[in-house]
């Protein structure tokens, strides 16, 4: 199961590690087997099974697996208002995940100036930092569908990243071990491989105590995301299956009043 609105994940990209970042699925518990594709007519909404694995909605009509499903007049106002509520939703979204690379940039560097870098290396990893987030920031702001974001392309994206920013770091930390070393201060020297040696699972529960300030703009996210769960009660598949585009988690209120009456 994944968060179709799962952009905020981008801020696992920051580190040589998984950074756990608060997502819409930790934080208001939504989730979905679908990925979703904003188009300028229409949103898709596809997964590999089971059934429906294609959704179409477009204005005040549906299809699902191809098939048109006829729909009372009820159901389309339901429909053209979930479609304008995620339309809505979704630059909100885009803005939380770039605001948390911003975070996630300042706390790097933050960690990274405390390390007694030399001043070059501390120019050089701020350079390259502030190009990859840059980088990220557009891509979040042109992407309009998740499978923008599956495993295999982040996972190769944190791998470029880390080997980027981190070897700079571990490069500059190794110098000054050799160099205390030829002066004889070798329990410095030591000290300094060490430090070098753990310095990607060093910094990840640090990156992630400063991820929680991300967590209330997240938050205010939720009420919209619910309302899309209540919207989508009473549509139905070309089969006259519920539609579940979306669940959302025991303890949340995205069940316990009519849509109307946000």
């Amino acid at each position: 199961m994944r968060s179709w609105l799962s952009l905020i994940s981008l801020l696992y990209l920051l580190v040589a590690s998984p950074l756990h970042a608060e997502d819409l699925a930790t934080v208001c518990r939504a989730t979905s087997s679908y990925d979703l594709t904003l188009r300028p007519d229409r949103l898709l909404f596809d997964r590999a099974s089971p059934a429906p694995m294609r959704v179409e909605m477009q204005h005040d009509s549906l299809r699902t697996d191809g098939m048109a499903v006829v729909l009372a007049s009820a159901q389309q106002d339901r429909l053209s208002l979930f479609e304008r509520d995620l339309r809505t939703l979704a630059p909100r979204v885009r803005k939380v995940a770039q605001n948390g690379l911003d975070m996630a940039a300042q706390a790097l560097r933050a960690e990274v100036a405390a390390l007694g870098l030399s001043a070059n290396t501390r120019a050089e990893f701020d350079r390259r930092l502030a190009t990859h987030t840059t980088e990220l920031k557009q891509r979040i702001a042109h992407s309009q569908s998740t499978h923008d974001w599956d495993g295999e392309t982040m996972q190769r994206d944190a791998d470029q990243i880390s080997a980027d920013l981190m070897p700079l770091v571990a490069a500059d930390l190794g110098q000054q071990a050799i160099n205390a070393a030829m002066t004889g201060d070798l329990q410095t020297a030591a000290r300094l491989r060490d430090r070098a040696g753990s310095l990607a699972t060093g910094l990840r529960p640090r990156l992630e105590q400063s991820m929680q300030a991300l967590r209330p703009q997240v938050e205010a996210l939720c009420p919209a995301v619910q309302r899309l769960a209540r919207l989508q009660q009473g549509l139905r598949d070309s089969r006259g299956q519920p539609l579940n585009l979306l669940q959302v988690g025991p303890g949340d209120t995205a069940t316990s009043a009519p849509a109307g009456s946000d």
